[in-house]
Order: C-alpha cells, then structure tokens, then sequence
C-alpha cells in the first residue's frame, strides 16, 4: 500500500492563524513529502468558502511541480461541471508536460451547496454534465476532435497533448456506494473520503470488494482512501485539530458528512472518527497499526491528510518524516 499526502487546503481557523501563511506551509509541506518517500501530493478544488482554499488546483500543483522532482501531484478533485472541458484539458495537459509526467487527474461531480450556487449550476444536473464532460476530456486528451461550447460550434483538436499517453492517470471520488460500479466499468481508480460517510473498516472493506467487483478483467485500477495521520507524543492536539475540521465540513455544509451527522450526531465527534479508524493518531506503532487495517481492507494508496483544522506546521512535517521512508505497506 502506498503512503500520500492530500491536503484539502483548509483555512486556519482564526484562534490558530496568527501570522502563518497557508500556501508557504503547503509548498514546504509537499518539498517534505517529496524528500520523504511519499507517492503523491494530492489538492482539493473548492470555492466560495474556508473549507478549501484551493480554486485553481493547476495553479497550486504547478508551483509544487517546480519545487518536488520525484513526487507526483494530482487534484482530487477537479470539479466537472463547473469547467469547459475542453479548457480543463488543455490546462492539465500542459500541467503534465511542466511536471515531466508526474500528473495523477482525480475527478469529480461535486458536493457543497454554496459552490453550485455559486456558478449557477442546477445540482440535478450534475451527473449528465460530468458524464458529458469526461468523455470530450478523454477524447481532447487522445488529440480526437472536440467542441468547445454549444453543440454547434466548430470541431477543435486541442494543440496541448497530455506527456502520459493516452492520458494521465484517472481517478474518480466516491461518496455513494452505488456509485461504485459505474466508476469500476469505467475502468479508472476510484478515491474514497471514509469519514464522511462510513462507520468502519469493515465498511471500507465492503466498499473496496465492490469496486473491485465490477472492474473489467486485467484492469489496473486502485482505491485510494483519505486518512487523517499525525505522528507524535500529543495527540490531544491532533483531536482538537479534527474537531475543528469536522465543524468547518458541517459548517460549509459538506452534503454527505452532514447527511452522515443528521442520521447519527455522534460521528461529528473526532473521538468517533477516531474510533472508526479514519483518523489515526499516536505512535508511530499506533498509526502503523491503522495503517495496516487500511492496508488489508484492500486499499491500494492511502490519502494521508496531515494539515488538517490549523495543526502546527512542525506536527505535520513531522508526521510525514514519522512515516515517509519507514513505511513499506
């Protein structure tokens, strides 16, 4: 199992911020994933709100592109129905090329409220526009012709083509179990947020077989899964920092975790995501142990978020030292 980073890019909250500048801490935190071992430094695309203070993820990724040399960097996710496709293609294909190749594309359909309102986008039509939208970015990708804009507009081959061929790698995010077979028949690697809408391990494990299940025969496919990870002798600072990132995701009406809430209260605890095994906090033994119930729940890459609800930058790096080079899952 490969060990990540992913950082939602979520605002400090205001009795932690001080003078701490949230896009320096990133950069210095993914120069340390890249000396440290991990697989991949992984972004958030969110607007309108602190939850996530990342709008233009091929903005940020290529400033990491430039400061890492082996790590790869990847968007989980980019939010289809708020973008032209055709333009979405072209920017991550020139992404790639800036980043020799190391590009991972996660992509999405979307979940907050405030950000569908915000570009004016009817939330009931989320899935046929990302459906529409994967398919011209698949097609731009292989250099096949596309239409940018309405229907009747000229055909277009984009003149940026992706170094990866025929694309960069693909995932999509998942937070509805039936939506499992679709992302699987698609034959792309699904990424899982556990917290937000599953009560343990064993339900992971569940959610792993079903994808699995429906993959076509031979296909490469992963599950990844996004953790919170610190390393360290105080986790009480750790739990305080995961209960201000719960309130952030129910105050931004994060739509599955507050379905999860409204029909348990008690999982808007960090205790209870703690107890769940979806946030792992301690020793470094202690966290290797989690890891390993991850591990053999059959996911392929887990997504640590070591920067979560304004922690100390040193507790992040320090967690990403902890476990970087050491961990061979």
């Amino acid at each position: 199992m490969e060990l990540s980073a992913f950082s939602v890019v979520d605002a400090f909250p205001s009795e932690v911020a001080g003078t701490r500048d949230r896009y320096a801490e990133l950069l210095a935190l993914a120069s340390e994933c890249d000396t440290n071992g991990l697989s991949t430094f992984w972004v958030a695309e969110h607007h309108f709100h602190s939850g996530g203070l990342c709008p233009s993820p091929p903005v940020l990724l290529s400033a990491i592109g430039q400061r890492t040399r082996r790590i790869r960097v990847g968007v989980l996710v980019s939010v289809l129905p708020f973008h032209d496709p055709v333009a979405l293609a072209e920017e991550y294909s020139l992404l790639d090329h800036l980043v020799a190749g190391r590009l991972n594309l996660g992509l999405g359909s979307g979940y907050i409220p405030m950000e569908f309102e915000g570009f004016g986008v009817d939330p009931a039509t989320k899935r046929e526009r990302f459906d529409r939208a994967f398919e011209t970015i698949q097609s731009a990708f292989r250099g096949d012709p596309v239409r940018v804009g309405a229907p009747d507009a000229s055909e277009v081959r984009v003149n940026v083509r992706p170094v990866q061929v025929p694309s960069p790698p693909i995932w999509i995010a998942v937070q509805r179990r039936e939506a499992l077979p679709f992302v699987a028949r698609r034959g792309v690697s699904v990424a899982l947020v556990p917290y937000a809408t599953l009560s343990g391990i064993d339900e992971l494990r569940a959610e792993v077989h079903e994808f699995r299940r429906h993959l076509p025969e031979g296909s490469p496919a992963r599950v990844s899964a996004a953790l919170h990870l610190y390393v360290g002798p105080h986790p009480e600072r750790a739990r305080r920092a995961m209960q201000r990132y719960l309130d952030s995701r129910l105050a931004t009406q994060s739509r599955f975790y507050q379905q999860k809430v409204e029909a348990d209260p008690s999982t808007a605890s960090a205790g209870s995501v703690e107890r769940a095994g979806f946030a792992l906090f301690g020793s470094r033994a202690v966290v290797a142990k989690g890891l390993e119930a991850v591990r053999d729940a059959g996911v392929d890459e887990v997504l640590g978020i070591f920067d979560f609800g304004g922690l100390p930058y040193a507790d992040a790096r320090a967690s990403v030292r902890a476990l970087g080079r050491s961990w061979r899952g």
